[in-house]
């Protein structure tokens, strides 16, 4: 890609992963991309957090460590400072895949209507073991009112779009990312790539598993401030049906990570009733939370645990040369 390709800022957030945050790092500044701009916003970490940003300092574009207020204060820190035509965020324990950026790129000039590109991704774990496989299709506005997730440091934004809508609100601390999703697709479409750009890492400290039940309150307060809106209201108020099933199955999905499997069923059940189709998308939830409520959960965890060495058998992320690097002829 030449030279004069458009500038793309990656804010990385960072609190305390110092165990992560090399080869978040390293993924990132080992882009083939021409022209990056990257921004270390710490929350002052204390952790050797420290010791690895300096190391990197000579590649960065801009470091700070200070306190602030969340993840949302220090992204928007970040997307303040970024001058990029092109931004997106990678937190501290995430990684990107080899030609991310320069696809994203490729893909948003080659859609000029587009305000967001994003793609498919993996799942690993604190060892970099490769757990599942994410595939997404093309989401509207629709979708993610639905709440069909996207996942996160996949996704690459027009700085023009985000000066429209606005950055991250932070009264939203675990569904941040979606409900920004959701008023950009209110502006324009998303493009939706079928490749794998980036690797979600999971562990017990992301947010994702530590605070899994928060997730409901507030994908509730989002569909009731969605349908107060002229934007999203009309929207709502023509599926309404859809709408709701999605809600529902999305809070049984968080409940499963949180351990509450009634509660879970009780979600899913009330999915069922005003959406079948919704629910059956998540069978497989359904089954593990049926078995968690009756203390076999552990049989719905070894059938997981094979199922995923079966078909990963043999592939791994690894981190060499300061390039991540997925064996990709092992893909199903």
């Amino acid at each position: 890609m030449s030279s004069d390709a458009p500038l793309v800022s990656i804010v990385v957030p960072s609190f305390n992963q110092a165990r992560f945050l090399e080869a978040t790092l390293d993924s990132l500044l080992s882009q083939d991309y021409p022209r990056l701009e990257t921004l270390v916003i710490d929350g002052g970490s204390t952790d050797g957090s420290l010791e690895v940003i300096r190391r990197f300092a000579p590649r960065l574009t801009r470091w700070v460590s200070e306190p602030d207020a969340g993840q949302a204060d220090a992204i928007n820190k970040g997307l303040r400072m970024a001058t990029g035509e092109i931004v997106a965020w990678l937190n501290s324990d995430d990684l990107l895949l080899p030609g991310a950026i320069a696809e994203a790129v490729r893909t948003l000039q080659a859609h000029p209507e587009a305000v967001m590109v994003y793609a498919d991704g993996v799942l690993i774990d604190e060892q970099s073991q490769l757990l599942d496989w994410h595939r997404y299709r093309g989401y509207d506005l629709l979708d993610l009112l639905c709440f069909d997730v996207l996942l996160q440091p996949t996704v690459f934004m027009r700085r023009q779009a985000l000066e429209t809508i606005g950055l991250l609100r932070q009264d939203y601390h675990l569904i941040l990312d979606h409900e920004l999703w959701i008023r950009l697709a209110a502006l324009g479409p998303l493009v939706h790539v079928a490749s794998f750009w980036a690797a979600e890492r999971t562990h017990p400290e992301a947010k994702t598993m530590a605070a899994a039940a928060e997730f409901v309150a507030e994908a509730q307060r989002l569909i009731e401030e969605a349908k107060a809106s002229s934007a999203l209201g009309p929207v709502i108020a023509a599926h309404p049906a859809r709408v709701s099933a999605g809600l529902e199955s999305f809070s049984g999905r968080r409940l499963i990570d949180a351990g509450q499997y009634g509660r879970a069923l009780g979600h899913f059940a009330r999915s069922f009733f005003v959406n079948p189709g919704v629910t059956l998308h998540y069978w497989y939830k359904v089954v593990q939370a049926c078995l968690g409520a009756i203390g076999l959960e552990r049989v719905f965890l070894w059938y997981r645990r094979t199922r995923r060495r079966l078909q990963h058998s043999g592939v791994r992320l690894t981190l060499a040369d300061g390039i991540v690097r997925l064996d990709r002829a092992e893909r199903p």
